[in-house]
């Protein structure tokens, strides 16, 4: 894979700057649309870059400003269990960092384990838990991208995640805070992984998120994480399903839009 090759396509199509990467997850597509003097590319047009196929995912790269900061906004992710590698799922951050970003804000839909936790609830990512068996950065290291060994002990600054917090109490959502745990996917968990999951303290479950945010760190960028809560799972078994998750997520979308441009306007 060759960020400078995908870098040159895109710089092909626009100069813009830009300062903040976003990537929206499942069923928060709709945030992309308040990206001002937009440029919209699909993902198919830039080399090596993975394809959504996934339901409530777009598949556009979309450069512009949102409250006046300079933003790449990936409409849409790719995930491990859609057959990518992990290499791959993480290159589109690689590409965040070649254009100029700094910081990367990260939102998924998410299982919540806690009892305060419910459909709706927006929660500020404050460490994961890398559950997948697979890391983005096996293989061959870059050193002109990072170092082989990169600490994850400050993975969510936080100073990111107080501004968070502050733009959630002026807008009157108290944000949750905590532990998400990625998996593999694409299979739902089964009883007794949920309570597992809890013993070993997550907050949270997700099929996505971890390999970009460790690629992030690889390539030094500062990452802030915003869940949705589309489903609960600590009161027994669900059977919830992928189409209730983007409903949920969709119907979040307003709040995490309100707390993500506020945010933006506080970051100096």
């Amino acid at each position: 894979m060759n960020v400078d090759a995908a870098l040159a396509a895109v710089r092909q199509i626009t100069d813009k700057k830009v300062r903040i990467g976003m990537i929206l997850g499942s069923g928060l597509g709709p945030l992309a649309e308040n990206v001002e003097n937009a440029t919209r590319i699909h993902y198919g047009q830039i080399p090596d870059f993975p394809v959504s196929t996934v339901m409530g995912h777009a598949g556009e790269l979309i450069l512009g400003t949102i409250e006046s900061q300079n933003v790449a906004v990936m409409k849409g992710r790719v995930h491990y269990y859609e057959g990518y590698t992990m290499q791959q799922v993480g290159f589109p951050v690689r590409l965040l960092r070649a254009l100029g970003a700094e910081i990367l804000i990260v939102t998924n839909a998410i299982g919540g384990l806690r009892t305060d936790m419910a459909p709706g609830d927006i929660m500020i990512m404050s460490d994961h838990i890398n559950y997948t068996g697979d890391n983005p950065l096996r293989g061959p290291n870059d050193e002109k991208q990072g170092p082989r060994f990169p600490p994850m002990s400050r993975a969510y600054p936080e100073d990111l995640r107080i501004l968070a917090r502050a733009a959630g109490e002026k807008l009157g959502t108290p944000l949750k805070e905590g532990v998400y745990l990625g998996l593999a996917g694409p299979s739902f968990e089964t009883p007794a992984e949920i309570r597992f999951f809890t013993q070993i303290g997550s907050d949270a479950l997700g099929m996505s998120t971890v390999p970009e945010v460790i690629v992030a760190n690889h390539v030094g960028m500062r990452v802030l994480g915003l869940s949705c809560v589309t489903n609960v799972l600590h009161g027994g078994p669900s059977d919830d399903t992928h189409v209730e998750v983007l409903n949920t997520a969709r119907d979040t979308g307003p709040r995490m839009l309100a707390i993500v441009k506020e945010l933006l306007r506080t970051i100096e």
